[in-house]
């Protein structure tokens, strides 16, 4: 069976980890609410950094930090795309993207869209 994944990779300082908790999954529910069939955020347990590149490298990881490994699948692209219109429009996310204080930096978030090669 096929599915679409949206993959994200990003930092969070260990102070924040129980406010990004709180987050991600309120973000999750709508997600799901949504379209989305699962919402799976995990926090780095066996991560080091690499010679050449690494997770903790991708988002410039700093000493007081975690990497967050997050994903979310879809049964298509097309049911993606939607959910993530109906998301991005919702007034709970509009409230939440307002936030001044986010529990990371979005800006060193790595994220993107992905078609499933190979499901067992």
């Amino acid at each position: 069976m096929s599915r679409y994944v949206d993959g994200f990779v990003l930092p969070v300082p260990k102070a924040n980890i129980k406010e990004y908790q709180r987050l991600a999954k309120a973000m999750g529910k709508i997600f799901v609410e949504h379209g989305a069939l699962e919402v799976v955020e995990t926090l780095e347990d066996d991560v080091k950094p690499g010679q050449w590149t690494s997770f903790p490298q991708s988002v410039k990881l700093q000493e007081d930090e975690v990497v967050v490994f997050s994903w979310i699948t879809y049964k298509s692209r097309a049911q993606r795309d939607k959910a993530n219109r109906k998301v991005m429009t919702d007034p709970r996310v509009l409230k939440m993207m307002e936030m001044k204080n986010h529990p990371f930096d979005p800006k060193r978030m790595i994220y993107g869209g992905f078609k499933t090669i190979v499901h067992i």
